[in-house]
């Protein structure tokens, strides 16, 4: 018997997402929710919901014995996690399949093991995926400090090994520098943290956030989907995202892209997954991995034609991948914005009821959103309220779409991050593709002073 019920652990746009795929696969769901959300979309297009709780997360959406009790007591036999909330918790993954329920992700030992940021990063380097580049251990002796800073090249940055918020930390720019910042970079630790153990790494200046969409079918069998620049971010947060990259070449793409998938198939990893880098002057370096479904996977649906809700039911059903690496063909371009309720400039959440709500349309537009006139957006949880996904032919066809889709949408009643979005689409930087991690927090900057 395959899956039959699955039961939704989430909320929001993303809930919905799942119940559409799901109901296109002939598959029943049962939507959870707190008190709050019991007039949400999600809720009521599902074929059967159960309330878990108060406001609060913890009491609700994070609350896995009710969440265990709903999928029981409803008779589901599967659970789709989304993003946040459970869906990277390996003790719940653990505790689902423990039920006899199936779990819609990856196995709980991957979750783990790239859960924790020091294992997570020694994985990576022995499935050969890039690191960046630094010694091995502590330095203590700027000779052995010099001969790492030539071999990996300056920049280099000087940090504190038991470090945090920025002290003990010193950029060097060159050799002569190297001896006196080491010394200071172990003073300042030493006074910080008791400890004045330093480390060198390469100093990434100005690095794009550009992450790989991987999915195994956990038999040693995965692909990679192509990747998404992200680097459009303010406070680590992603505001925009775009498939593929305006700064790679087909070439680099398929490179690294293969470097991740050939990882995924060695670890036998199920499910989708998101390896993240950082690029710069051409190098990739591994910073973490998702072993979850991303926000932004639209996109890359978008630019594939594979829906990854999809496949995500189909692997935990213990189904083949549905398609082949050198099936799949890369086509035209997407963007995603972010949509939040909250002030588009200050950033301060603007919860409510939505008086009035228009979804941008036409071809190749597509909003994620559980708004509906009249639908009153709780204050407890995360400001997102939609994603607006646009495709085109090409990135400049891609943002002439975009800027008329920003202009149809309407969402009266809160504030939006919409006109965010459309300022965004005048910056020449942001129309070359010209940015970084840093440039939108700089341009915010900017435009306040």
């Amino acid at each position: 018997m395959g899956i039959s019920r699955i039961l939704i652990a989430n909320r929001g746009e993303i809930a919905l997402r799942i119940h559409r795929a799901a109901h296109e696969m002939g598959i029943e769901t049962v939507a959870v929710h707190s008190t709050a959300d019991a007039e949400a979309m999600h809720v009521r297009l599902a074929d059967h919901a159960v309330c878990i709780g108060p406001p609060s997360a913890t009491e609700s959406y994070l609350n896995v014995a009710a969440i265990i009790s709903a999928a029981e007591v409803a008779q589901c036999d599967a659970i789709h996690p989304g993003y946040g909330f459970l869906s990277e918790n390996a003790k719940f993954a653990e505790i689902v399949e423990a039920h006899d329920i199936k779990w819609i992700g990856p196995k709980p030992g991957h979750i783990r093991t790239m859960g924790d940021k020091v294992a997570a990063k020694q994985t990576a380097g022995e499935l050969g995926l890039p690191l960046v580049p630094g010694s091995d251990g502590a330095v203590s002796d700027p000779e052995e400090g010099r001969k790492i800073a030539t071999e990996i090249g300056y920049p280099v940055i000087i940090k504190a090994a038991s470090g945090g918020g920025g002290r003990g930390m010193k950029v060097c720019e060159s050799e002569d520098q190297l001896e006196t910042l080491m010394k200071q970079a172990g003073s300042e630790a030493k006074a910080a943290f008791g400890d004045a153990t330093v480390y060198i790494e390469k100093y990434l200046g100005n690095p794009r956030h550009i992450e790989f969409q991987v999915f195994g079918d956990g038999e040693g069998n995965a692909i990679h989907l192509g990747e998404r620049d992200c680097s459009l971010q303010r406070r680590h947060q992603k505001v925009l995202e775009e498939a593929p990259s305006p700064i790679l070449s087909d070439d680099e793409r398929h490179r690294m892209g293969m470097i991740c998938a050939d990882a995924m198939a060695k670890m036998g990893y199920r499910g989708a997954g998101t390896i993240e880098f950082l690029w710069e002057d051409g190098g990739f370096y591994f910073i973490e991995m998702n072993t979850r479904l991303q926000v932004e996977h639209p996109v890359t649906e978008a630019i594939t034609g594979v829906d990854l809700v999809r496949e995500q039911i189909r692997i935990a059903d213990g189904k083949p991948l549905s398609v082949a690496q050198d099936e799949l063909e890369f086509n035209g371009h997407a963007i995603e914005c972010r949509i939040n309720a909250e002030d588009p400039f200050t950033f301060a959440p603007s919860p409510g009821k939505v008086t009035y709500y228009h979804p941008a349309g036409g071809m190749h537009v597509r909003v994620d959103s559980g708004l509906y006139a009249g639908y009153s957006i709780p204050p407890y949880y995360d400001s997102m309220i939609a994603k607006l996904i646009v495709y085109g032919r090409n990135r400049e066809g891609c943002i002439m779409r975009l800027r008329r889709a920003l202009e149809e949408m309407v969402v009266e009643g809160v504030k939006t991050s919409i006109p965010l979005h459309q300022e965004l689409l005048r910056q020449d930087d942001v129309l070359n593709g010209d940015y970084s991690i840093k440039w939108l927090e700089e341009w915010l900057e900017t435009r306040e002073a």
